[in-house]
């Protein structure tokens, strides 16, 4: 491995670190309570000490540079009236050596507080050459006053007695230093600008003291409040966890859980508050525990109990049904009408034994491997007549192949035979499609109407026991208003999804997704919902619990959710080109396809068994249809919305 390799890895190995500790800090801040307040109140602390100690530390600076700016200013105005009394000799000019010795002189007096002294002439014509004294360099020499062009300027336009200073350096870097300067008038040598530079490197080791000495004391300071605020939301989040651990368990059931009080402070108030609901909450959910095993024990003996004399009514109801031929008008209506109401109580009577053995969890499914396509056509001849009773047509999309899966047929019967009698009851006498597709995991059914359709309210409260969008709106093939609940019932036993779609004016469409086994999990299903057909501006509202989109069923209904709209059915296995999508009237073909109408049976609503009689539920919503009578119009074809090319498909035919 080259050496550049071993460093790219060493650099990846400390990125992908860095990250997982910064996720680790975001997941710890953003579920830690005390957490995020210990951190805003150091942040917070930390702010208000530095703004704080900002403003000491520039007034401490600025009371020090005054309080030397003036020691070196009446300094420096002693050595100018020192100068300007300087004096020829026996009456002979002042000369270089003069200013020199007497320059030297007054910096030998000022040792440690002078730096530096300087004379210019002001008169570049002048005699004199600039005349130094203070410190040396390492030649020896005195070091020269650092002059810049700004000081230069302020002279030449200041007054000539005025005093002018500025910050500078010191020249051999040791510290910062104070520059004065004053014009002044020598007798006997003309007029010279004199630069007095004091050291401020005393000042400033007081300054960078104290700053030191406060630097410290914010940091002590700020793990001394972080410490406080720490224990302080201690104090308080403690609690607060405990009572959500309480909470928690007691959700799970554990009822007997409480929180442990101690003290008469707030947090003490607040516990015995959450133990006093508790208390109230775990009387009244043992209380509705007791009076829903009473409902349904009640709901169970009397279904049990009322099949006894039902039998005997139905046997005598078909008995003087089928002598009607032989009684006068009046009589043989009343038998007819008998005869109706005892099948109608029966379906009722089945409905309530069925969700008891539900809510007793002795539902047992018994799956067999069958054709849902033949139990769609199947429940289509037993509803024939009351389509052709309604004036609607019933159109089956459905593949030429069986589309197989191991399901309960009883259940899955009554399933479909609810949603069709639903859609005919409630489609005001529109054709309904009947979809019926299969992919690798999942077989789905789909019902389609286009009649009255729902609004959100009613979608969100379609499968709920004994619901009715509108109970004043007459009913033509009556109902216990169990049937979706106990239709969803059963797609769950399966695994499976039942769920809707509807809006007002366009119908609505229930699909049904179910595993191609009952151990197997689903994904997604062949069908899309909302249909294909739907007018879709945005997301559209679908409720169907247990689903891959989310939606949860609770007790009294379902939750809605919002899906995208519509998508494409799976490729068939191995295929890896597009669809070709067909848009149009349905695509009518002679191979598969099955014309039925006409034949029913007496009445057309009593099937084989007595549980796969679900009976037309009232949960939809929307106008019972009219009693218009006419011509049936039902076939079976395939899809012509998106079809797979046929040298694609499985055997068996082209696959929707």
């Amino acid at each position: 491995m080259s050496r550049s390799s071993a460093v790219g890895g060493a650099i990846r190995t400390a990125a992908s670190a860095m990250r997982a500790f910064w996720r680790f800090l975001l997941r710890s801040f953003s579920h830690s309570l005390q957490l995020r307040i210990v951190v805003l109140t150091i942040v917070l602390t930390s702010v208000a000490i530095f703004g704080v100690g900002t403003y000491m530390s520039q007034q401490i600076s600025r009371g020090l540079f005054d309080t030397r700016l003036q020691s070196l200013s009446s300094q420096a105005g002693t050595i100018v009236s020192e100068l300007r009394s300087l004096a020829p000799v026996d009456g002979q000019a002042v000369t270089q050596e003069n200013l020199s010795s007497q320059l030297s002189s007054i910096y030998n007096r000022s040792t440690g507080s002078v730096y530096s002294l300087m004379l210019e002439p002001s008169d570049p014509n002048s005699s004199f050459s600039k005349i130094s004294a203070g410190t040396t360099d390492s030649d020896g020499a005195a070091t020269e006053v650092p002059i810049t062009d700004e000081l230069k300027d302020a002279i030449g336009k200041a007054p000539t007695d005025d005093m002018l200073y500025q910050s500078v350096a010191l020249p051999d870097g040791t510290g910062p230093g104070l520059l004065i300067t004053q014009e002044l008038q020598i007798p006997g040598a003309g007029q010279f600008q004199l630069y007095y530079l004091g050291d401020l490197s005393e000042q400033q080791d007081t300054l960078d003291f104290v700053q030191r000495s406060m630097l410290v004391a914010a940091l002590v300071l700020v793990v001394l409040v972080g410490a406080v605020a720490w224990i302080v939301t201690r104090l308080v989040v403690t609690p607060v966890r405990t009572g959500a651990e309480v909470a928690r368990l007691i959700a799970d059931g554990d009822l007997d859980e409480r929180m442990p009080v101690h003290g008469n402070d707030e947090i003490a108030v607040l516990g015995e508050s959450f133990n006093d609901m508790a208390d109230t909450l775990q009387h009244q959910i043992q209380q509705m525990e007791r009076l829903s095993v009473l409902q349904r024990q009640f709901v169970s003996d009397v279904s049990h109990e009322l099949r006894t004399p039902l039998t005997t009514i139905r046997a005598a109801a078909d008995l003087i049904y089928d002598s009607r031929d032989d009684l006068d008008p009046v009589t043989a209506r009343s038998a007819e009408l008998l005869n109706s109401q005892a099948e109608r109580f029966d379906s009722l009577l089945s409905d309530l034994l069925e969700i008891s053995r539900y809510d007793a969890g002795a539902a047992a499914l018994v799956p067999k491997p069958v054709d849902v396509g033949a139990i769609v056509t199947s429940i289509i001849e037993t509803v024939s007549m009351v389509a052709d009773q309604m004036s609607t047509n019933i159109i089956v999309h459905a593949p030429s192949s069986p589309v197989m899966a191991e399901v309960d047929r009883v259940r899955i019967t009554r399933i479909v035979r609810n949603l069709i009698v639903n859609a005919i009851e409630h489609g005001e006498s529109n054709p309904i499609d009947i979809d019926v597709a299969s992919n690798a995991e999942a077989v789905a059914v789909s019902v389609r109407d286009h009649g009255v359709g729902m609004n959100e309210e009613q979608v969100e409260h379609v499968f709920d026991r004994f619901w009715r969008a509108d109970p004043a709106r007459k009913r033509t093939l009556g109902g216990s208003g169990l049937g979706l609940a106990i239709s969803l019932e059963d797609a769950h036993l399966h695994n499976g999804w039942l769920q809707v779609w509807g809006k007002p004016g366009e119908g609505s469409c229930f699909r049904l997704t179910i595993p191609r086994r009952p151990d197997q999990e689903i994904t997604s299903s062949p069908l899309p919902l909302p249909p294909r057909d739907a007018e879709i501006q945005g997301a559209a509202l679908v409720a169907g619990p247990l689903s891959s989109d989310g939606s949860v069923r609770i007790q009294t209904g379902s939750i809605p959710i919002v899906v995208e709209t519509g998508q494409t059915p799976p490729a068939p296995e191995g295929y890896g080109g597009e669809p070709e999508v067909v848009r149009g009237d349905d695509a009518i073909i002679d191979d598969g396809a099955e014309t039925i109408g006409g034949s029913e049976g007496a009445d057309g609503s009593e099937d084989a068994d007595d549980d796969t009689d679900a009976g037309a539920d009232d949960t939809d919503s929307g106008t019972a249809a009219g009693d218009e009578s006419g011509d049936i119009d039902t076939r079976i074809d395939i899809d012509a919305d998106t079809v797979w090319p046929t040298d694609a498909a499985p055997e068996g035919g082209a696959q929707s």
